[in-house]
């Protein structure tokens, strides 16, 4: 009897253990959720450029005798931001492994918001402007300054930031003993986190 009372105990003990581990396991799974939330913000990396540009077209007239021209001269000033919206964030919790796993990461999303100023505007009267030259000069503009973007350091700051941000993820499975994901890479380290490519 005193055996059977020992055992009784102990399956007792034992199923109050496991009810403990499932309780604490739940909680943790609901703390790492709570945080994705918390981290599924946007983040927003600003930058300015402010560049001049010399426009100048040329018609010819009367097989190529005389020439209608038409110049422009363009004060350019731009807000540029490149956002992650982290809401867009695809995971995957698995309790019974401890791993937290990202699935995928939102593709950054780069606007750009030229401020345009015309000066000097000559054109000839066989050659004036037209809305096809202002946008022509409006997609102009718009490509060189994503090209002087890709040249900065601000898509750089803004993949910083980001990683920045997934580094919680990194701090709070570390904490609680899990696992945390890219894809299926693990990450052992902050270092490993910098590392990836996205």
């Amino acid at each position: 009897m005193a055996l059977s009372l020992r055992y009784f105990s102990f399956l007792c003990l034992d199923i109050v253990k496991k009810k403990e581990d499932k309780a604490i396991l739940y909680e943790n799974s609901l703390l790492i959720q709570e945080q994705i939330k918390n981290v599924g913000k946007l983040i927003v990396t600003e930058g300015h450029f402010s560049q001049v540009f010399n426009y100048k077209n040329s018609k010819a007239l009367f097989s190529d005798f005389f020439t209608a021209d038409k110049k422009a001269l363009i004060v350019v000033n731009a807000d540029v931001t490149i956002s992650y919206d982290l809401s867009k964030i695809e995971y995957n919790i698995d309790e019974a492994t401890k791993t937290l796993q990202i699935i995928s990461i939102p593709k950054e999303e780069i606007s750009i918001s030229p401020d345009l100023e015309y000066y000097d505007i000559q054109a000839d009267y066989f050659n004036p402007f037209e809305a096809k030259d202002y946008n022509e000069i409006k997609e102009t503009i718009k490509a060189s300054l994503i090209q002087k973007l890709q040249q900065s350091d601000l898509q750089k700051n803004a993949k910083t930031r980001l990683l920045e941000e997934l580094t919680n993820f990194y701090v709070l499975t570390n904490s609680l003993g899990w696992i945390l994901k890219y894809e299926e890479t693990p990450i052992l380290n902050k270092k490993e986190l910098y590392e990836l490519k996205l």
